[in-house]
């Protein structure tokens, strides 16, 4: 699933794929918020970590989880 985070104050967005379901990101972050919690951490599917400070979250799009299809469709 694809994930794009926007950060207060930046101008680009932090962009990755991870293999967590959607439900599973979304209870992550509401409960990194509910708990005042200073930063999230995701991992992609690289192995990539990412740390994300919860009082500068401008967003968090969560993509779907269908995979991307190659070819033609008839």
């Amino acid at each position: 699933m694809e994930i794009r985070i926007g950060i207060v104050n930046t101008g680009r967005e932090l962009n990755f794929e991870t293999s967590a379901s959607a439900d599973e990101v979304r209870a992550k972050v509401t409960a990194a918020l509910e708990q005042s919690s200073t930063h999230l951490d995701f991992a992609d599917v690289k192995g990539n970590s990412y740390l994300v400070p919860t009082a500068n979250l401008a967003y968090i799009e969560l993509g779907t989880e269908e995979s991307r299809r190659v070819g033609f469709v008839a």
